[in-house]
């Protein structure tokens, strides 16, 4: 990888805007992040324009957050039509913006009642409590325990990364929430060997999304609503990232059509504004009473204002079936490449969540080398590339990127 080493050397003593921004940013932030070498300035639609005016096809969307790409101007208007209003107020006070945006995620729903927070993570909490609270007074003080699954990702709060099989690669945050155990994804019987009469939730994404992009099997996901039903376990979706359109329904339990009891969301549901929200059917939210959970800026007006905003386009006529159609001519043009050039192993996933594997390449390796021609994608699992652009791509953008993707392949196996 020859190129990869050559590609952002830089033999002038001068630092470029985006370097200095980057030495700079070293010593004031903490180190939790490596800098991308692209630094941002706007973005517009389904680029992004860094700093020195270079412009990229935007295939990252911010992991799935970006749902109208950038600037859009149903958001830009919501926002500063909130702006002029109030910003902020109590999770104890109530505002149209926040009722109405609850009202879009349930009666567009298999869910009853909702909870905003401020990030996936914080809606994981959430869940976790919710579960047990409802196991606790349905079933016993003992059932506390949680099934969650290998190579899943759910969050960095204590509660989330617990539940995120953490425990090996971080041990320094220990010790974890207790009752925790992993199954196998797709595995019905290594989730069965788990149950007993203390488990009070089973925590899945119907999309592994930082686990390599790994699409549940119908079969399965059936199996493990049964088993649920059966043993009277809260079965908790985590659609942070595969939720709110981005499968190409507006939930993505609607895919394969079975419900779960309880479910977190987060990126898309703000299109860039961070916001999450818990939802529930109504069986399981009644046993969150008053004082049981909360957030100082539980559904905040500005941001349930821009959701709202977000969740109306989403859910307009057309919208999805757009989704879907994009979704399938970017896996039919990576299909193509795969064909024509060998230099793809495998692509995944469902909609405009695409996960995509290399013989000879890992996918991190590729992210500078599709910056350097133009193009913003990241990384999933242990070796692959992950695509997930804006909901409103078209065709045209995704010939683009289909080419920037055929050209930076043949760059990495030089």
């Amino acid at each position: 990888m020859k190129l990869l080493k050559r590609l952002f050397c830089n033999n002038k003593e001068e630092l470029s805007p985006s370097q200095e921004l980057i030495a700079r940013s070293k010593n004031v932030l903490m180190p939790l992040f490596e800098p991308q070498q692209v630094v941002p300035s706007h973005g517009e639609g389904c680029y992004i324009y860094d700093i020195q005016g270079k412009r990229y096809i935007d295939f990252a969307a911010g992991i799935a957050v970006n749902a109208l790409g950038h600037n859009h101007p149903v958001m830009r208007d919501a926002a500063r039509e909130q702006l002029d209003k109030i910003i902020h107020i109590p999770g104890n006070y109530l505002s149209e913006p926040k009722v109405r945006c609850a009202e879009l995620l349930t009666t567009n729903s298999c869910f009853d009642q909702a909870f905003f927070c401020n990030s996936g993570a914080e809606a994981i909490e959430g869940a976790i409590k919710l579960s047990r609270k409802w196991a606790y007074e349905t079933k016993g003080p003992e059932c506390n325990e949680i099934i969650a699954f290998e190579n899943a990702f759910h969050g960095r709060t204590m509660g989330a990364a617990s539940i995120t099989n953490k425990r090996s690669s971080q041990p320094f945050y220990a010790p974890y929430i207790d009752g925790i155990h992993f199954a196998v994804y797709n595995d019905i019987q290594s989730v069965e060997e788990l149950v007993s009469d203390k488990t009070a939730a089973i925590f899945i994404e119907p999309i592994q999304g930082e686990g390599g992009i790994i699409p549940i099997e119908a079969t399965f996901l059936k199996q493990l609503r049964a088993l649920c039903d059966k043993k009277k376990i809260a079965l908790v979706f985590d659609e942070i990232q595969a939720g709110m359109g981005r499968t190409g329904h507006f939930y993505a339990y609607q895919h394969h059509g079975i419900e779960p009891d309880i479910a977190a969301l987060a990126k898309g549901l703000g299109g860039g504004f961070p916001i999450g929200a818990l939802v529930a059917k109504k069986a399981f939210g009644n046993h969150f009473d008053a004082g049981a959970h909360g957030s100082t800026y539980s559904g905040n007006p500005l941001g349930t204002a821009i959701s709202s905003a977000v969740l109306d386009h989403i859910l307009s006529p057309g919208f999805l079936d757009n989704v879907r159609e994009a979704g399938q001519y970017l896996y039919d043009g990576l299909a193509q490449i795969q064909a024509d050039t060998d230099l793809i192993e495998d692509i995944r996933g469902l909609g405009l969540m695409i996960g995509v594997d290399f013989p000879s390449v890992k996918g991190a390796d590729l992210i500078p080398l599709l910056q350097k021609n133009g193009m913003l994608a990241t990384a999933s699992g242990k070796r692959t590339l992950r695509l997930t652009p804006a909901l409103i791509v078209t065709k045209d953008h995704i010939d683009e990127a289909l080419e920037i993707i055929k050209t930076t392949l043949k760059e990495a196996v030089e």
